[in-house]
């Protein structure tokens, strides 16, 4: 159904675009939306008189931001891991966790197991979470299947959540994430036999938009993630990875040679790499929620890649073991409280810099042509939304149009 167009009032624009302002802030505003876009956004006093006959909603005073964008999650896997989480805390090790059917492994055996409609009901419980905090895009991974039928299904879930919800859907193949019990000690017969078929088959089924893999000494190397790369080049499918999260094997520069979209936690990147990522517009995806429940001690560089212009996205990284967080907005706070990012810096991760992280250009800021994804909010300045902990100040998503 066409939707009317309308002109939004009486609000403060927080439209997180380069206007030389704080959070591209722009006070006493007025938003024009139709066709799902945003067709004006300036100072309510200045609105262009073709717009004057739109369908008018005051939003009373409060601060309008684009969407919030999480970029990075695990938001489709069966099963959780609260037994392990507890037993970690009662003292056991990552060995006797890991003889006891938990880790990863835990989750693949209940990922696997899951029926499609499973999956998507419980995806679908987390995705609402998200979008009571004014979220109107997310990525989410495959990954916890590591074989050719449930890595497909995992994704077809990930293209159902927008099917069933009013939010967008970026799909990321993670088929690189780890080697599976079954191929234990092979893992490049696990790439050439599984992985890379398996990535062909999700591009010709349409279900993948991006390819990611975990770089890390308890994963995949550097050859190993570029053997998967080249397949993605081949495809012309976008790369991310995950790179530097405990320990420092190249992958972020690996991945900035690939001109990868995005290269996730970081924790161990020093400025030869982040150099890497300045050079190739690759964004650094800063995952607090992961750093907090590993109790890591080794911060992402935040102050280099201030230094070097890296833009930086914020994401929760949602997933059943590292971390179990399923609040954007909580994390803003931890990116600040744990990494000393600022309000501002941590807003434009979860906007801006979390669109480009997944390479959208219309989406993450509040200007003219952008899609109509707003998030109005009933706090008196944008700090607000960082500063407070268990607490949601959303009064309205948008997504296409005010409803």
């Amino acid at each position: 159904m066409p939707q009317t167009p309308q002109l939004l009032t009486d609000l403060h624009a927080a439209t997180m675009t380069a206007t030389g302002t704080p959070y591209g802030m722009i006070e006493n505003a007025a938003i024009a939306l139709e066709g799902g876009l945003i067709a004006w956004v300036g100072p309510e006093a200045e609105v262009p008189s073709s717009y004057i006959g739109f369908a008018k909603h005051s939003m009373s005073g409060r601060i309008v931001t684009p969407g919030l964008i999480d970029c990075h999650t695990h938001i489709v896997h069966g099963g959780d891991r609260a037994v392990e989480f507890e037993m970690r805390l009662n003292g056991a090790s990552y060995e006797e966790v890991a003889r006891a059917g938990g880790g990863i492994v835990s989750t693949v055996t209940a990922t696997r197991k899951a029926s499609e409609e499973q999956l998507l009901e419980d995806a679908l419980r987390r995705v609402d979470v998200l979008i009571s905090e004014g979220v109107t895009c997310i990525e989410v991974k495959s990954g916890y299947g590591l074989d050719l039928e449930t890595e497909l299904r995992m994704l077809r879930v990930a293209r159902l959540i927008e099917v069933n919800r009013p939010i967008r859907v970026r799909t990321t193949f993670l088929g690189a994430h780890t080697t599976p019990a079954e191929y234990v000690g092979r893992d490049d017969a696990y790439i050439d036999e599984i992985c890379i078929p398996t990535l062909r088959a999700t591009h010709t089924e349409s279900l993948v938009d991006a390819v990611d893999g975990f770089c890390e000494g308890i994963a995949f190397d550097p050859t190993q993630i570029a053997r998967v790369f080249d397949v993605a080049k081949e495809l012309s499918l976008p790369v991310k990875l995950h790179a530097e999260q405990l320990s420092n094997l190249g992958g972020a520069k690996l991945a900035a040679s690939y001109g990868a979209l995005s290269a996730d936690h970081i924790e161990y990147l020093d400025e030869e790499g982040v150099v890497a990522l300045a050079k190739s517009g690759t964004v650094a995806v800063i995952l607090p929620g992961a750093f907090y429940t590993l109790r890591e001690t080794q911060a992402p560089p935040i102050e280099l890649l201030r230094k070097h212009n890296v833009p930086m996205a914020l994401a929760t990284d949602i997933n059943p073991g590292s971390s179990p967080l399923n609040s954007l907005l909580l994390t803003l706070n931890m990116g600040c409280t744990l990494f000393r990012m600022t309000p501002e810096e941590a807003l434009q991760g979860v906007t801006q810099h979390g669109a480009r992280a997944l390479g959208l250009d219309d989406a993450g800021a509040i200007a003219k042509g952008m899609c109509a994804e707003l998030a109005v909010w009933d706090i008196k300045h944008p700090a607000e939304l960082s500063y407070r902990i268990g607490f949601n100040p959303l009064y309205k998503r948008i997504f296409g149009a005010l409803t």
